[in-house]
């Protein structure tokens, strides 16, 4: 499977694990990398020192390159940035903001940069100020999320830029990779299905709901705070979605949703807490290690791939 993006960041399959907050930390970023993809460690809003300590255990867990996911938006990012460069790191995937005040950094350092893109228009500015890749994330994706279908997004940003992309959201299995390819992406970001994997350090209940989703679970709260977010159902984004019909402030629903991701992955309150989640949540049946997730999605994607000549 050797693509634009295994050559582009060294690894052997065009695998990206997302740099999911409070999900995303050493162990999973190791073992996915040691399986053969490209995992990550989130920086979410950790202080700096917090993300130097994860990238120092994630070189004693693998010597194959791994990357930092890093939140603009955070309060901690300007150091964070620089923990990237000081510590080594070869890959940085950035969202929430835009990353151009890092870029003359990163690249006198050779740290590989990948912006996650919404729209064409991202795409193409991020092509500008230097990205190596772009990540098109369609609306299917957990978390954070724009409008536009990861079916649409993708050709478009494919056709708008030269640099290779990756595509993100709606992604559960070989089907979905192969998919990916056929509409000009050289990779995939996962987030999902790697939040159930046996290395995720996740409390079993968020790791349960995930396993135990349906094809429609899932919600999306925050629209009409122009930041909408994607879980999985439950009291939270009932009573989330009751307020925002009601007209309640945005200081009110920010209140509401205060540390509730960290809620439901530390302490395992799937009721109350933000269960984060892709819509692909109901194809999700089973736990396996990463490295037995990669080589099933592989087998799976090199099955339906042969003869196109989409990957050497």
């Amino acid at each position: 499977m050797k693509t634009g993006i295994t050559k582009l960041l060294g690894i052997t399959y065009p695998i990206i694990q997302g740099g999911m907050a409070w999900v995303a930390e050493y162990h999973l970023a190791a073992a996915v990398s040691s399986a053969g993809g490209l995992g990550l460690i989130g920086a979410a809003s950790a202080p700096a020192e917090w993300v130097r300590e994860q990238v120092r255990e994630a070189k004693k867990l693998t010597d194959k390159p791994f990357g930092v996911n890093i939140m603009l938006m955070s309060p901690y990012a300007d150091e964070v940035a620089r923990v990237i460069v000081e510590e080594g790191v070869p890959v940085v995937t950035t969202g929430a903001g835009n990353p151009e005040k890092y870029m003359k950094m990163w690249k006198e350092a050779g740290v590989k940069v990948i912006p996650v893109v919404a729209s064409v228009a991202l795409a193409k500015r991020m092509e500008r100020c230097g990205a190596d890749a772009v990540v098109a994330e369609g609306t299917e994706s957990g978390g954070h999320i724009g409008e536009l279908t990861t079916m649409v997004l993708v050709p478009q940003v494919v056709d708008a830029v030269k640099i290779p992309v990756i595509a993100a959201g709606g992604i559960a299995d070989g089907r979905g990779i192969a998919a990916a390819m056929m509409l000009g992406a050289q990779g995939v970001q996962m987030g999902t299905h790697f939040v159930v994997t046996k290395e995720a350090v996740v409390h079993e209940n968020y790791k349960k709901r995930i396993l135990g989703a349906k094809d429609i679970d899932s919600r999306v709260t925050g629209r009409s705070t122009g930041h909408p977010v994607r879980a999985l159902r439950n009291e939270m984004t009932k009573k989330y979605q009751e307020l925002e019909k009601s007209g309640a402030s945005f200081e009110e629903l920010e209140l509401l949703t205060l540390g509730s991701l960290r809620k439901a992955v530390v302490e395992g309150d799937v009721k109350n807490g933000s269960v984060m989640a892709g819509q692909i949540a109901g194809m999700v049946k089973e736990e396996l290690t990463c490295q037995e997730l990669i080589e099933k999605l592989v087998k799976e994607t090199d099955s339906l791939m042969k003869g196109t000549g989409i990957y050497e």
